[in-house]
């Protein structure tokens, strides 16, 4: 039985969301506070975060500090007037607007959960300095272990499964996200930045752009 931990203030909204998910077979608790919150991550483990954001920021940390304690999913809840703020949810690996449609958060919580547990075991892909251990999930470039939300970890590691083959933006949802994300297209060059943020400096360069086409995996030394 998979664990959710829902984030969120007091609302009617937030209580359809735990009794939807309760309904479909999910263990589900709630809280309201950020120290309650990271006390939850650590002491109960949940397999996934839904994150009710505002604009406080002290709840747009949170997420970062949830991902300093485990390797957890999050799904951001964000209001729509927030769409433009998107990009700044660095450490949320899915998003979505309130009111949320819960069957619709339901699928999209399955497919992250999912995706979590269709790692191959006991492999590992190496491109140069580039290494990722598909049994630890973990990724690092040289000594440097590089700290990746589920979506990034998700997405390099189809493009690197996939080296030199050419995708489009369009594949990619497909691919990764596995169904018609909200975001479109610019939701994947958001994740392929933040990829590069994290892997490449002057020394290294893993993801090539192909112009008005998509984004490749380099195929290393």
């Amino acid at each position: 039985m998979s664990r959710i931990l829902i984030i969120a203030g007091e609302s009617k909204a937030k209580e359809e969301l735990h009794s939807g998910f309760i309904q479909e077979g999910f263990a589900c608790s709630m809280v309201s506070g950020t120290e309650e919150a990271i006390e939850q991550v650590v002491q109960q483990a949940p397999d996934l975060v839904l994150a009710e954001m505002n604009g406080h920021s002290e709840i747009w940390e949170l997420s970062r500090r949830i991902k300093r304690e485990r390797w957890t999913p999050i799904i951001a809840l964000i209001d729509r007037g927030m769409m433009d703020r998107a990009d700044s949810l660095a450490d949320a690996d899915d998003f979505a607007i309130k009111p949320c449609d819960v069957p619709e958060l339901i699928l999209r919580a399955k497919r992250l959960l999912q995706g979590a547990t269709d790692t191959q075991s006991g492999e590992i892909i190496r491109c140069g300095d580039l290494t990722i251990d598909l049994d630890r999930c973990e990724v690092s470039v040289g000594d440097r272990l590089v700290m990746l939300t589920f979506r990034e970890y998700e997405l390099l590691k189809f493009l690197a499964s996939n080296k030199r083959r050419v995708f489009t933006r369009e594949a990619l949802l497909n691919k990764v996200w596995g169904f018609d994300y909200y975001g479109g297209d610019r939701t994947v060059d958001v994740h392929i930045r933040r990829l590069r943020i994290k892997l490449e400096d002057s020394a290294h360069t893993f993801i090539d752009t192909i112009r008005n086409i998509g984004y490749r995996f380099q195929s290393g030394p």
